[in-house]
């Protein structure tokens, strides 16, 4: 689904525990508007942590499908024009990768296609949260995907903005 009604599309994406949920609930609290949250979560917390390559191609049409209800549900409240989307399918590429050393080819179309505004990358700086959906805790892992989530920022046209640093200066320089 394309940008509809003025809405601006922006997505926030990083490493797992790099704090975009928390910054797309304080950004949509600033902004006074509504954001996106990530599907897999659910899906893994309905499903259990053991998941398979499968797995990814449904968690990454679900999110789809949810980042549309919410841009639909944004256009017709009429309230705001920016729609905070936490992941993107830039994350779902990386997690296909980074595990199973493939993508599919879904994923990868749809990343050809769907737009964003801007781009907000959350650097691994802050203390891992630890759950029961969380794989990597180490630093060295957390640094890695960073960079694999960099090089893609570096790499396409859209404005991105690199978030680090505690809770208070990232709000800040998300804002």
């Amino acid at each position: 689904m394309s940008n509809i009604s003025g809405i601006k599309k922006i997505a926030v994406i990083g490493p797992e525990s790099s704090g975009k949920s928390m910054l797309c609930e304080t950004l949509s609290a600033h902004y006074q508007t509504i954001w996106c949250p990530e599907y897999a979560r659910a899906y893994l917390t309905e499903r259990g942590a053991d998941y398979q390559y499968e797995d990814l191609l449904h968690i990454a049409k679900g999110q789809l499908q949810l980042e549309d209800d919410y841009t639909s549900k944004l256009a017709e409240q009429r309230s705001s024009s920016i729609l905070f989307v936490d992941t993107d399918m830039h994350v779902m590429k990386v997690w296909c990768e980074y595990v199973y050393q493939q993508c599919h080819k879904f994923i990868l179309d749809q990343i050809a296609v769907r737009t964003y505004d801007a781009y907000l990358l959350c650097k691994p700086d802050i203390p891992w949260v630890q759950d029961d959906l969380r794989e990597y805790p180490d630093e060295s892992s957390r640094n890695r995907l960073y960079h694999y989530y960099k090089d893609i920022m570096i790499h396409q046209n859209v404005p991105w903005v690199e978030i680090e640093g505690g809770y208070e200066e990232r709000t800040t320089k998300a804002v």
